[in-house]
């Protein structure tokens, strides 16, 4: 396996990275600020057409009728398009690498699983006369149950949202309903840890919010083939699925990209580009599709809302013995992305630190909310999130400072990961050791000397046997795993000098904080929402 070396990549790119304090220019800075840097809709042709699409206002119904043909007399419309016109209705991005089923229409046809659904397009000659068309449009609905959270989605006799899916969770290697991890025995290791704690995190979805909304143009040529121009991040995804949805050759498109107005992973999803090719066949002319601002929000793929479930089994000297992962996805009503991100997310547990008993299972679950998408480390960046929460509430409970208690369990080289492969070219120690040095944070002579690159375990074992922070003596009370003690976290008084007082329930610590600290462990944002001093 080929790794990262300085000396292969020598050619390939400036290893200087001193970038930070220095005024490095963008590549495209001077067309931003002389305004010409162009995008997609900066292209104007002759007799352009206008594209805009009905939408269900319901989370979960089903399509009883559709009446257009009010709409389809109306002034200046060229076009009613219906899911029966889409040459292959249904698609997953992913499955252009078999990755997952085929499961979401371009347009919805006999049941709508979520707000913001398309159900039917209109091509007219303005905008304008497209959205008055979309007002003549009568579609009579029965409105069904639906299910908005991940765990009640994967309760017995919950809602059945997609019936690609009928359990609700994304089908890996088409028989398994989730991604796991194994790796030691959690239960084992539990029973023996001094405490053990539990935490539930719950992520909302987020917005990208890009200043450019999702849009394209579909351009037909002379010699049978058509041009888009469109403001995707991904365009060879985007050109394979419009030459899919189309039942096309993909020489037969040609993708024009360039300047994206904004995407963080929102512009991945091909939502325009299949529609708009789609309204250039069948009326011979370009044609536009871009969505409005509303649309882009409620049709848009949002990041997804995590829930994460994290326990931890800690010893008083500062070791994570044991850590269980428990996560849910909230794939929205259909796989997009989401189904890559679990993996993803799989793959990061249990963080950069060697724990020698972990144990994770992670679900894609389907609900009747807008379906999710990429978003700048999705998968990871909620993981991340929550692990680094956990590791702040491990370190305060046990009375020991949050950023030797990440030294002390980062990987080092030669340590074996939980999914068995052993760490090389570590980094986290020496990361954490400048981090401390340049923001002042006063870090103990033993944790200044550690390394990433000294002895695996061996490192470790011998900096817990030198650490001022013993053990428990033996014969010790300790926290029995079956009632997985938590630790109380409160707000300092707001006319408090210093840190509050533990709560009483918090486990006591089996040292006080490092002499000479000049920090309190109650000021570490993460945890409390205070200011750090």
């Amino acid at each position: 396996m080929l790794e990262m070396r300085k000396d292969i990549f020598a050619d390939e790119r400036d290893d200087d990275l001193r970038e930070v304090g220095r005024p490095t220019q963008r590549q495209d800075i001077l067309g931003h600020v002389t305004g010409t840097s162009a995008y997609y809709d900066d292209h104007h042709f002759a007799n352009l057409l206008h594209l805009k699409v009905l939408r269900s206002p319901h989370p979960h119904a089903r399509i009883r009728s559709i009446d257009d043909a009010a709409a389809a007399r109306a002034p200046g419309v060229k076009r009613i398009i219906r899911g029966a016109d889409v040459p292959v209705n249904l698609n997953t991005l992913l499955s252009l690498i078999q990755f997952g089923k085929d499961d979401e229409p371009s347009l919805a046809t006999e049941t709508v699983r979520y707000r913001g659904e398309p159900i039917l397009a209109v091509v007219a000659t303005s905008e304008r006369a497209a959205r008055q068309a979309l007002e003549l449009v009568r579609i009579s609905y029965d409105p069904l149950p639906a299910v908005f959270d991940v765990e009640d989605a994967l309760k017995p006799g919950a809602v059945s949202v997609n019936p690609v899916y009928p359990k609700n969770t994304f089908d890996y290697h088409r028989k398994y309903d989730h991604q796991k991890l194994r790796f030691g025995d959690v239960e084992a290791a539990f029973a023996k840890a001094d405490m053990v704690f539990e935490e539930r995190y719950q992520m909302s979805p987020i917005e990208h919010a890009p200043t450019e909304t999702n849009g394209s143009i579909a351009v037909p040529d002379t010699n049978g083939r058509f041009t888009v121009y469109t403001s995707t991040q991904a365009l060879f995804f985007s050109l394979d699925t419009s030459a899919k949805i189309n039942a096309m050759p993909s020489n037969q498109l040609h993708f024009i990209g360039g300047t994206v107005g904004g995407g963080f992973g929102g512009k991945v999803d091909t939502l325009t580009e299949p529609l708009a090719i789609l309204a250039a066949r069948l009326t011979g002319a370009p044609v536009r599709y871009r969505l409005s601002r509303h649309e882009e929000m409620q049709f848009g793929s949002p990041r997804g809302a995590e829930r994460i479930y994290i326990k931890d089994g800690v010893m008083r000297d500062g070791r994570i013995v044991a850590r269980k992962v428990r996560a849910y996805f909230d794939s929205g009503a259909y796989t997009r992305l989401s189904s890559y991100a679990v993996v993803k997310c799989v793959a990061h547990i249990p963080g950069p630190y060697t724990i020698p008993n972990v144990h994770g299972d992670v679900y894609c679950v389907f609900t009747n909310r807008t379906p999710a998408t990429a978003m700048r480390g999705f998968g990871v960046t909620a993981l991340d999130f929550a692990l680094e929460c956990q590791m702040d509430k491990d370190a305060v409970a046990i009375g020991m400072d949050p950023l030797e208690f990440r030294v002390l369990n980062a990987y080092r080289d030669g340590d074996m990961k939980a999914h068995r492969r052993v760490a090389k070219n570590c980094a986290l120690i020496e990361c954490a050791q400048v981090a401390a040095e340049r923001a002042h944070w006063p870090l103990r002579d033993e944790f200044r000397r550690m390394s990433s690159r000294k002895g695996g375990g061996e490192a470790r074992a011998e900096a817990v046997a030198d650490r001022t922070l013993k053990p428990a003596p033996p014969g010790a009370p300790r926290t029995p795993a079956s009632s997985s003690q938590r630790a109380a976290y409160e707000r300092p008084p707001a006319d408090a000098k210093s840190p509050a007082s533990p709560a009483r329930d918090m486990p006591s610590p089996a040292a006080p904080p490092p002499s000479g600290s000049t920090h309190g462990v109650r000021r570490f944002s993460s945890i409390f929402g205070t200011r750090r001093r």
